[in-house]
């Protein structure tokens, strides 16, 4: 089981009153597809990490609609592990403001991983990516500078994936649930910008002269992200 995974069922629990409506969404969403993919989620929801494995090697995200899906999975397993870690190991003079906004940012990291497992399962059990190792060796969790400066790399990161993204997805209902998804992640990019530095929740080195979050490609996106994860991330075909 990888690292990713174990933390994240810890994490499952405490989110859990969170979690289970999102999930109820999500099949409502899926169901309609096959009867068949309604038995794959719900064996999904009864038990989440039973069929997840530790890869060695490269993983390819794969092609097309799933392809983004497992891109957006990759991301929040990312942002899910390292929220985890933060809350699991406070940086040194964390308030207790800073520990509840960073608890219910890892309660929504933690959904969004859970929501992409559940609904790749759902589409294509056999295309799901496995679950990643995270590699946080870069990071002092004792640090509040460490924790917030990689916190707003990740969030940052993750608007401008999913913006870049959206051109991708041919399946509305994906289209809808990752504009949902990405307005969250900009009220953390914001709320951890601020953190930082007061004042500064929306710099214009991530929004351009129009008001417009900049969208970043995938290659690009993973290219910022692989240093933080073991296994070797190939998104060549996402979205193809």
């Amino acid at each position: 089981m990888s690292n990713i995974t174990q933390k994240g069922s810890d994490e499952a629990e405490f989110a859990k009153p969170l979690y289970t409506p999102i999930k109820r969404r999500s099949f409502f969403m899926y169901a309609g597809a096959t009867a068949g993919a309604t038995a794959l989620l719900l064996s999904g929801c009864d038990d989440d990490d039973e069929n997840v494995t530790t890869p060695t090697g490269t993983v390819s995200l794969g092609s097309g609609d799933v392809g983004v899906l497992n891109y957006a999975y990759a991301l929040e397993q990312l942002e899910a592990a390292f929220y985890a870690q933060v809350i699991a190991t406070p940086y040194t003079g964390i308030s207790a403001d800073e520990r509840m906004a960073l608890t219910a940012i890892a309660k929504h990291e933690a959904i969004h991983r859970d929501f992409f497992k559940t609904a790749i399962t759902a589409a294509a059990a056999n295309q799901i990516i496995p679950g990643l190792n995270p590699d946080f060796s870069r990071v002092n969790f004792s640090s509040r500078d460490s924790v917030l400066t990689t916190a707003r790399t990740f969030e940052d990161l993750g608007v401008a994936a999913y913006n870049g993204a959206g051109s991708l997805i041919k399946n509305n209902d994906y289209l809808l649930i990752a504009g949902k998804i990405v307005s969250v992640e900009a009220r953390h990019a914001a709320y951890i910008r601020d953190l930082i530095t007061p004042g500064s929740f929306s710099g214009n080195d991530v929004v351009n002269a129009q008001g417009l979050d900049q969208a970043l490609s995938v290659t690009q996106v993973l290219t910022a992200a692989q240093p933080f994860i073991k296994e070797r991330i190939n998104g060549d075909n996402v979205g193809k």
